[in-house]
């Protein structure tokens, strides 16, 4: 089982990032259910208890959310927060407000899907595709000037530098 390392993204992206390119190959956390596990747990959020019905719902998400910030349309996406809403309570601690859910196994999948509407109504011209053609990951782009174009500078950024180093030393000689 490989599970791809934990990025400080907002929920929806981290949900739309459990499928990632390794050495030209497409991995998904949520093939192995030691992955929904493990992307439940980093999350706080509830199903370990029933994980196969949790993925199903989750790759459903996924693949709605991914499809909008791919202009494919929200239709999908609005199916899937149909399964659910928030309704606000007091408690001890204060104001809060609680997610209910048609379907307990839906708990986790619409969290993360409703997850991308306040970024989508703030700035959604920060939600963004890797500038790297053979990456699939999104992030969001907190950098001041908004000029970020890489998932991460460390291994995309890095591939792109090295790559238009190359193709300069490769017409050079």
């Amino acid at each position: 089982m490989r599970i791809r390392p934990l990025r400080d993204e907002p929920l929806a992206l981290d949900l739309v990032d459990t499928v990632w390119v390794d050495q030209g190959a497409l991995l998904d956390q949520f093939d192995d259910l030691e992955g929904v596990r493990a992307w439940l747990g980093d999350h706080g959020l509830p199903g370990a208890d029933d994980l196969e019905r949790v993925r199903d719902r989750l790759v459903l998400a996924r693949d709605a959310l991914r499809g909008l910030l791919e202009g494919r349309g929200h239709d999908r996406l609005n199916a899937v927060l149909d399964e659910g809403s928030t309704r606000p309570r007091f408690g001890d601690d204060g104001p809060r407000d609680t997610v209910v859910v048609s379907d307990p196994a839906w708990e986790a999948a619409w969290t993360a899907a409703a997850a991308v509407v306040p970024l989508l109504r703030e700035r959604p011209e920060r939600l963004r595709k890797c500038a790297n053609p053979a990456c699939v990951l999104w992030f969001l782009d907190v950098s001041k000037n908004g000029s970020r174009r890489w998932c991460s500078m460390e291994v995309c950024g890095n591939r792109a530098k090295a790559g238009r180093f190359s193709q300069r030393h490769k017409s050079a000689g």
